[in-house]
């Protein structure tokens, strides 16, 4: 009977088995106990969070409706009398949800029971009565009711009643904590105890197991050492008793043996083969050293060798042959498009034949003749032409190893064969050229006579050639030194070229690396200073805010470096537009107000009422110079006052041929002011003062740099006025420019900076927009993604994360509905660009929107974006209300048709 076969795989899926199934009831029995701590977790959690927000809401309808009361009387508005109506009719509905909430919950509404009376009792007594003498026009009993502290201590009663409440309701639910940690304590040892016990009973299957296994592969494996121990020289077939895979196993490896040993005998047969023929210097010796190794290697007892006739190609002639006795070994020529062979050689591929009824030839050998009857005809071939033809004849059937073995052979054997009709061509053509030598070697004496008397020509002709040369040199050598002049100028044209390249590259590089990380750090820090969630203590909330206003402190550094490197490279972009110089003073209030509040300074902003509204200039930039000054100047000034003025200069008639209209800007301080020889590098970037300044008030040095460089692109100018210990005066002198600066052509003649996007104010009412919106964040830079899927996530949108450009198309080629895409311009493998570019062309998705995300700063980078397709762009870091602004915009366009 035969044995049923266990395979290996079965032993070991039957200790699995088991182990799940341990595993499998473990995990029952330990999810019904999680699941239910988890509902009851949950119910604290929603009923502290319910009871918590209704208990304040009544508490603030109660103080509301005291309050628009208040607020009525003091400002006689209706809507305040209103809003006390509307309070008034709904405390009671709130009331009584929060009653069934706590009867539902814990059952002591009773607690609620005196906040209920001091409801009533407020207003009864204050409320209602206030109310009537308002509508009424009793001044007295107005007086009376306002006048008085009834109100007060009831609203105090009732704050405290509500305290009370939550207090009692907040130890209920810690005792409910309490029990739910001991629950889950407990739990956790019944985990630990049945994961051990698991541990033991996977030990004992599994060892069990592995001792059955490993007893059988060790036989196999003490048979495969033998046999590589062996060395190759002798592989004895394998045995095996068990009957599982391990049997396959053995039945593989004597497979392998026979291949080895086949594999063997075809390399040691070819290497003695090809040795036999290498080195040889005819045909002749060719054909006998290959006849007489590759009979051997194939059993055969009869061969011949035949070499194409060079004079007539039809025709081969025998050079050699092996074992040729009376009667010759085969023909000695054949004709190529005769019989078999011609056939073989037309086809160009080894033909096989052979005969069991009869012989073919005779093998004579001293004691008979033994008929054979199997042969082979085998062409040479040699680039696409049939060159050489062997003829092999055996007692017995050629095997398909002595064919590939042949076949092997041949693939190199008509290089050989034209190898060796090269040399001997060599050979003769060498023995031909030596009889021609001697034949030139008689002209050449005939020659020599005649090459004597050239040589005295030509000693004369040298003398006047000398003279010419001498001319030509030194023309060619002012020749090369006016090349050499025209290289180096060339050369130095081309680096100062690639340097401005590299520096431009430099800085939007520098931007782009400097304001991804930024990024991430301005909208985290924003969103934890928010705490929306109330989960963060107020030292938290005070980290966050000093991260946030550290990021916008390096962004405004980042920002004025790039400023002045745009300047200084005559790229700075100036949009030129009408301004309210009347504008200003509220500007100052508005920005610098808390800040010399702060100080106990005073801060004070005049303009001439003789100036005229509207000024035409680049009004972005004129602001920045008077931020930089103001903040110089509060920076600076520990006492006394900052003061700003904007009046009509004296104009100088240089002056008036540029513009009519000029205005004298001055910020003066009662500051720590500048000594007279240090009035000059205050302008220069990366400078101050002195060490001490910059230890004691911080800062880079670059604004006031900023600020010159600026101004002068404005046409303008900037003075300083400065007296240590007394404060300093800088006055800037501006011109009213409506169509740009004329001047300033020569130093500027390509501007390229970044047009500010317009920021567009998001109301409330707009962030249903957001609701259920699909959302791709296509970026290479996690801390990216992550900033903004909060953000976004925030608003109820659905954030879809892609890492990369193709990524995003697979999600959009998907078919999945999209709403809008926010793509990162740098990122591996395709870049926004690209992607861009694939999604409007390729995809076809031209009402798709696509707003364009990049740290770099310049110019070229925006209009690119929008060139491939973009909808929108902004820079890094990002302002998250001018993003959200951008969002609804797009989302809320009728051109966002539905996409795929």
């Amino acid at each position: 009977m035969k044995r049923r076969r266990i395979g290996i795989s079965y032993k070991i899926t039957s200790g699995y088995v088991i182990l799940i199934v341990c595993i499998a009831i473990s995990t029952i029995l330990l999810n019904t106990q999680i699941t239910k701590l988890q509902e009851e977790r949950n119910g604290i959690i929603q009923y502290d969070s319910g009871m918590r927000t209704l208990s304040n809401t009544l508490e603030r309808q109660i103080i509301k409706m005291e309050s628009n009361l208040n607020r009525f009387l003091i400002t006689d508005n209706q809507t305040y009398l209103q809003n006390y109506y509307e309070e008034l009719a709904t405390w009671e509905s709130n009331y009584a949800e929060l009653t069934n909430l706590v009867q539902d919950y814990s059952g002591n509404e009773k607690l609620l029971e005196p906040i209920y009376s001091g409801i009533l009792n407020w207003i009864d007594t204050v409320g209602e009565p206030l109310n009537d003498a308002i509508l009424n026009n009793n001044d007295e009993q107005v007086a009376i009711l306002i006048d008085g502290t009834q109100s007060s201590n009831a609203i105090m009663s009732l704050q405290e009643g509500f305290s009370t409440f939550r207090n009692s309701e907040t130890a209920a639910i810690q005792d409910k904590i309490t029990e739910l940690n001991n629950k889950n304590t407990n739990l956790t040892f019944i985990l630990f105890f049945s994961l051990f016990v698991l541990a033991i009973i996977t030990i004992v299957i599994f060892t069990i197991i592995s001792r059955k296994i490993s007893s059988s592969i060790k036989d196999v494996t003490s048979a495969i050492e033998d046999i590589n121990t062996n060395e190759g020289h002798a592989y004895t077939q394998l045995v095996v008793r068990t009957n599982d895979e391990v049997q396959d196993l053995v039945q593989a490896a004597n497979e392998l043996l026979q291949t080895m040993n086949a594999r063997n005998w075809f390399q040691k047969n070819l290497a003695d083969i090809v040795t036999a023929y290498q080195g040889v210097d005819t045909l002749y010796e060719l054909g006998d050293n290959l006849l007489n190794s590759l009979t051997t290697s194939t059993n055969s007892v009869y061969g011949a060798f035949y070499i194409q006739d060079p004079q007539n190609k039809s025709k081969f002639k025998k050079v050699s042959a092996f074992a040729e006795g009376s009667s010759n070994v085969g023909r000695e020529e054949i004709i190529s498009t005769h019989g078999f062979v011609g056939q073989s050689i037309k086809e160009k591929r080894i033909l096989t034949y052979g005969t069991a009824d009869d012989h073919l030839h005779y093998l004579e050998t001293a004691f008979g003749n033994i008929p054979i009857s199997h042969g082979m005809i085998v062409p040479v071939i040699f680039g696409q032409e049939v060159i050489a033809v062997l003829e092999l004849a055996a007692l017995k059937p050629y095997s398909g190893q002595q064919l590939a073995l042949i076949e092997e052979i041949i693939i190199h054997l008509g290089v050989t064969i034209n190898s060796i009709q090269g040399r001997m061509e060599v050979i003769r053509l060498l023995n031909e050229s030596q009889a021609m030598s001697e034949e030139l070697q008689v002209q050449s004496e005939e020659l020599q006579t005649q090459s004597e008397e050239l040589q005295m020509q030509t000693e004369e002709l040298t003398t006047i050639n000398e003279r010419l040369e001498e001319r030509t040199r030194d023309a060619e050598q002012k020749t090369r030194d006016l090349q050499k002049t025209q290289t180096d100028l060339k050369q130095i044209a081309l680096e100062l070229q690639q340097s401005s390249n590299y520096k431009s590259e430099f800085l939007a590089n520098m931007s782009h690396e400097l304001r991804t990380p930024l990024n991430s750090i301005l909208i985290l820090s924003e969103m934890l200073a928010e705490n929306k969630a109330q989960s963060l203590s107020d030292d938290d909330l005070e980290f966050a805010k000093v991260i946030h206003k550290s990021g916008n402190d390096l962004l405004l550094l980042i920002n004025d470096i790039l400023d002045l490197s745009k300047v200084e490279a005559g790229k700075l972009d100036l949009w030129y537009s009408e301004t309210d110089l009347y504008e200003v003073p509220t500007h100052i209030q508005n920005l610098f107000a808390p800040i010399a509040n702060q100080k106990g300074l005073t801060l004070s902003a005049n303009v001439d009422s003789a100036l005229e509204a509207v000024f035409h200039t680049d009004a972005k930039r004129f602001y920045q110079i008077i931020n930089n000054l103001l903040s110089n100047a509060l920076k600076f000034t520990e006492s006394g006052s900052v003061t700003v003025n904007v009046t009509i200069p004296e104009l100088t008639p240089s002056m008036e041929k540029l513009s009519q209209t000029w205005i004298k800007l001055s910020v003066t301080d009662t500051g720590i002011g500048i000594p007279q020889d240090k009035h000059s590098i205050v302008f220069e970037s990366f400078q101050q003062a002195d060490g001490a300044t910059v230890r004691k008030y911080g800062g880079t040095g670059l604004g006031l740099s900023i600020c010159r460089e600026v101004s002068k692109l404005l046409g303008g100018w900037l003075t300083l006025q400065s007296e240590v210990g007394v404060g300093s005066t800088f006055t800037l002198y501006l011109p009213s420019l409506s169509e740009g600066n004329p001047m300033n052509v020569s130093m500027i003649e390509e501007m390229v900076a970044e047009k500010e996007m317009v920021q567009i104010e998001v109301p409330a009412s707009a962030i249903h927009h957001f609701q259920n919106k699909r959302i791709i964040i296509a970026d290479d830079d996690y801390r990216n993604i992550y900033a903004l899927r909060h953000a976004l996530e925030q608003k109820g949108a659905h954030v879809i994360e892609a890492t990369n450009g193709v990524e995003c198309l697979n999600i959009l080629q998907s078919g999945e509905h999209v709403d809008a895409v926010l793509m990162d311009i740098m990122m591996p493998e395709m870049d926004g660009y690209e992607t861009i570019t694939h999604i409007r062309e390729v995809l076809q998705l031209h009402d798709l929107p696509i707003i364009a995300l990049t740290a770099k700063a310049m110019k070229q980078d925006r209009e690119r974006a929008f060139e491939v397709g973009a909808s929108d762009y902004i820079s890094k870091p990002l302002n998250l209300e001018q993003l959200f602004s951008l969002l609804t915009v797009w989302l809320t366009s009728e051109a966002n048709s539905i996409n795929g």
